[in-house]
């Protein structure tokens, strides 16, 4: 029996979008859609704490201290805020795809934890590590590098 693979969703890159240079990824969910002026009430300092070789940045959130830290993108690489088009392609498929259209684009990142420091080891800055394994596993072979592993095979026997 053969397995239908499940349909990709559509992504519209193509608007001219607003480049917000940097976002921030909250500890928490906030459950609100409209546009709020977020800069009023959400105002992140320099602390001048540095761990790890990352500065750290304080803010408050409803009452809770917040320690951050921005993190700057790969190279090669743009961070995008997509919202969900109110069109459904088909595609000629079973199944409904959601399509989704570029708002706004950024370069860095904030991250923000509750209760402890930002450092070297929290999920969002390892996560980008993949990103060099990824770019290495799907890097084509070309015959030079078929060579030079023969070459080392046969030094190593």
């Amino acid at each position: 029996m053969e397995q239908a693979t499940p349909p990709a969703a559509g992504v519209d890159l193509s608007p001219a979008a607003i480049d917000l240079g940097r976002v921030h990824l909250l500890p928490c969910g906030i459950r609100n859609n409209s546009a709020v002026a977020v800069s009023d009430y959400f105002k992140p300092r320099d602390n001048g704490v540095e761990v790890d070789g990352i500065r750290v940045e304080e803010s408050f959130f409803r009452g809770r201290k917040l320690q951050g830290a921005t993190v700057a993108l790969p190279d090669g690489y743009r961070g995008y805020v997509l919202e969900k088009n109110g069109e459904k392609d088909t595609q000629g498929m079973d199944g409904d795809v959601s399509s989704f259209v570029s708002r706004a684009e950024f370069q860095n990142i904030t991250y923000w934890n509750h209760d402890t420091m930002p450092s070297a080891e929290d999920p969002l800055p390892r996560c980008f590590h993949w990103l060099t394994i990824a770019n290495a596993m799907h890097k084509p072979v070309t015959a030079e590098d078929m060579a030079n592993m023969s070459a080392m095979q046969n030094r190593n026997s």
